[in-house]
């Protein structure tokens, strides 16, 4: 198949299976927005985000190696799967002596084994999933995304509208899903045929660990940017002030969304292609399409953002609207930036990964703690967005080293550009501010028919 072809093929596949694995999910956020206050649904995602950070720090950041070498055809799949599911279940079972010291944190003392089933079922989950996707079994992959969100959704509405579980019922309802999606992707692509302790090799183990535990540091910077406003914010403001911001960064979420349907595909074939030698050609052409999708996207979700605030979130909530273009504009530059990070991620360069988002990380948390005393949650979102863009110029800089990137660097600012004076057109409500809005995300939209049109000719030819 064409490699566009492929790439095209996979990324809808994907698409299928993250769409409702993640977006419809996403879409339910009126539900939580009504039966958890702003109070609940803050100490809720601390407790899901706390969870995230220890997942790969108890499976030593494994569940990317099974993906990378998963894709290797110099390496044996049994030993790949077979090391994964080792280190796995022993850092599970490694983190019971930790639950003491977990168990001393506030907001999760109370839900603690909850936490501890979550962390193991999302644990396998992410492990069988990650290894089927790595052999190429999409369809299957999709299928996967489909019946958790359908599991989830339904367990949902019972736990939380039915028995009014609260925190305890979303959790719930994640774990018993992560659970059965285990179950199915493990019998359906026969994954036991893949369970020999006979077929783990040294050589196989070293490199996985020397692949994936400089991850585990960059897990933490990504999470500390992500995180380490809302921890600050709770902590000077209340955790309603977090429930606040978490709301809002749900919006950008559609951004991130879409991006990782497309790198979910785009890992495939980016180390295909390096297998068969590509210098950047290839690399480069997706780069236009993927930046020009991504600038439209925010352009948009800019322009609309009143409106989709309005629809998603309750009246309680709908403050959240001025600090989502911020937050937008964070998430393209961390989408742009994670799209280099595949350059890494083909010449097994993880730590290189490490230490540009461990930069990040530091600047993150600094502008926090300078920028939320004076401007409150809106410093957190600038805070975010500059961290974000640190990020993005020195990857862009330093995988020249390993790869030649053909930029529209002039394209590229101009599209930044208007997206910021739409942010600030909408932020101030200026007087027929939605005309202005419609009109510039027309000229983006001009902007980028180009590499749009090009990209869709290859797929169809």
């Amino acid at each position: 198949m064409d490699r566009y072809k492929k790439l095209a093929s996979n990324t809808f596949i994907f698409a299928i299976g993250t769409f409702s694995s993640k977006l419809l999910v996403f879409l339910m956020l009126p539900l939580y927005t009504r039966v958890l206050s702003s109070s609940e649904y803050g100490k809720l995602d601390l407790i899901v985000q706390t969870c995230n950070i220890l997942i790969p720090i108890v499976s030593a950041g494994i569940l990317n190696a099974v993906i990378r070498f998963g894709l290797d055809n110099s390496t044996n799949k049994k030993s790949v799967f077979s090391i994964g599911l080792m280190i796995n279940l022993l850092g599970v079972i490694g983190l019971i002596v930790f639950m003491p010291l977990l168990k001393r944190i506030d907001f999760i003392s109370e839900y603690i084994m909850y936490v501890y089933l979550f962390i193991l079922m999302s644990s396998l989950h992410s492990l069988c999933s990650n290894f089927t996707r790595s052999q190429e079994y999409i369809r299957l992959y999709a299928l996967d995304g489909v019946l958790r969100t359908a599991l989830t959704i339904a367990l949902n509405i019972i736990f939380l509208v039915v028995f009014k579980y609260g925190i305890a019922g979303y959790l719930l309802a994640t774990i018993i899903s992560d659970l059965i999606s285990a179950i199915m992707l493990f019998t359906v692509a026969k994954l036991y045929n893949y369970v020999s302790l006979n077929y783990i090799d040294k050589t196989t183990f070293k490199n996985m660990l020397k692949y994936s535990i400089p991850l585990i540091p960059t897990t933490i910077s990504i999470w500390i940017i992500s995180m380490s406003d809302r921890y600050i914010l709770s902590y000077i403001l209340g955790s309603g002030a977090n429930g606040l911001y978490a709301i809002a960064y749900k919006v950008p979420t559609i951004i991130t969304i879409v991006a990782g349907i497309f790198m979910d595909a785009w890992q495939i074939s980016a180390i295909d292609e390096y297998q068969k030698g590509d210098k950047g050609w290839f690399f480069s052409r997706v780069l236009n399409v993927y930046s020009s999708l991504l600038f439209c996207g925010a352009s948009v979700i800019v322009a609309f953002t009143k409106l989709i605030t309005r629809l998603l979130a309750s009246p309680e909530f709908y403050i959240t609207w001025s600090y989502i273009p911020v937050l937008v504009m964070a998430t393209l530059f961390a989408s742009l930036a994670t799209f280099l990070a595949s350059i890494y991620m083909m010449h097994k360069k993880s730590e290189y990964v490490f230490t540009t988002t461990t930069i990040s990380a530091i600047i993150n948390i600094i502008l926090n703690l300078h920028l939320i005393p004076k401007y409150g949650i809106q410093g957190a979102t600038i805070a975010t967005l500059i961290s974000y863009i640190c990020m993005f110029m020195i990857r862009a800089i330093n995988t020249r080293k390993f790869m030649t990137v053909s930029w529209n660097i002039p394209k590229i600012i101009l599209n930044i550009f208007i997206i910021m004076i739409q942010t600030i057109i909408i932020l101030l409500e200026i007087d027929n501010w939605f005309v202005y809005e419609i009109i510039l995300v027309s000229v983006i939209a001009l902007i980028n028919a180009k590499d749009l049109l090009m990209g869709a000719r290859r797929i169809i030819k």
